[in-house]
Formats: C-alpha cells, structure tokens, sequence
C-alpha cells in the first residue's frame, strides 16, 4: 500500500509523512531536517540512546522524559522534540531510524532531489564526494543529496544505493562472487 507521493503507509512512514506536513505547515522543514541528521547521528554513535529506542524494557513514561533530556542536550528544534515525545508515548521509538530515512527522502523530493546513500570502506574526502554528486547527478538527471557511511568490511570499493537501484563496487562482494564461481 503506497500514499500519493510514493511513500509507504507503513506505520513508520506514516509518523514520517505527518511529521514532513507539520513542518512543512510551521515553515520549519529545514530546522526539523537538521534536528533529525543530529538525531541519526547520535543513534549512530551512542549506545546508551540507541538501547533507549529499542529497549522494550524502558516504560513509556520513563523513555518520554530521557528523550526530553536528550532532545535539549542535543538543542534540538521545537518539532522535533515533539515529535520524538509523541513517538516515546505512543511506544514506537524503535522505528525512529526508519521515520528519519522516509523523513529525508520526503524533504529531497519536496526540493526536487533524490537522495543516494554511499557506503565506503574508507571516509571519503570533500573532493571524492562532489565527484560522486556530479556523476549521480549526470546518472539520474536531478541533485543528488548524498548520505555517506562508513563500513570498514568493504575493504574498498562503494556501494551506492539510489531507491531501488543498487550499484555494488566493493571488492568484499567481489572476492565472494570469485569465492562462489570458484565452489561451482
């Protein structure tokens, strides 16, 4: 089941789509959109907030006012500090990574952009990056809004997902499709 825009009517992308309305309505899209890259970020490197959006055994009540907490250590935006209370009450903090990534593509379409997530084996320097946006750019023929990740198991090489396109250079898929034609 999809809504108009494309976007699934997964309970996620739901929460996602009202979030996008509400802060496209409040004139607040770029604020809510950099409130959230801080949020992903800090779910990326500390375990003691990502454990709090998962943990089931954190009640409501309790993972409401952690995230409030949270919200105002990281000066997060009105909205989004709202948000994350709603979603801390109604139990659904578990799904914050999947609301950021429907949120994220929501906001690029509304600029026109599509959006590639990039994962390396090693962080690519600003040079690198820009390369990559004009080729993705020339490929699918609009802005490009990279999302960059870091996965050391690649051992070199890219991976660029752009929706449901997947173009995988890295030498770990490489070396297992040479180990798979060597088994056969």
């Amino acid at each position: 089941m999809e809504t108009s825009g494309g976007i699934q009517a997964s309970l996620s992308g739901r929460y996602a789509t009202a979030l996008f309305d509400l802060a496209r309505e409040q004139q607040s899209l770029a604020a809510v959109e950099a409130s959230l890259a801080t949020v992903r970020r800090a779910l990326a490197e500390s375990t003691d907030f990502k454990a709090l959006t998962v943990s089931p055994l954190i009640g409501r009540a309790d993972a409401g006012r952690a995230v409030a907490a949270v919200a105002g250590t990281l000066a997060l935006d009105p909205v989004t500090t709202k948000f994350l209370g709603v979603l801390a009450a109604n139990g659904r903090l578990r799904d914050l990574n999947a609301i950021i990534t429907t949120f994220r593509a929501l906001a690029a379409r509304h600029r026109g952009e599509t959006t590639a997530e990039i994962v390396s084996a090693h962080p690519l320097a600003d040079d690198q990056v820009d390369a990559l946006r004009q080729q993705l750019r020339a490929r699918v023929g609009r802005d490009v809004n990279v999302e960059l990740s870091v996965d050391p198991s690649l051992l070199g090489g890219l991976v660029v997902r752009i929706g449901s396109q997947m173009i995988d250079s890295s030498i770990k898929t490489r070396l297992n499709s040479l180990a798979h034609a060597m088994k056969g």
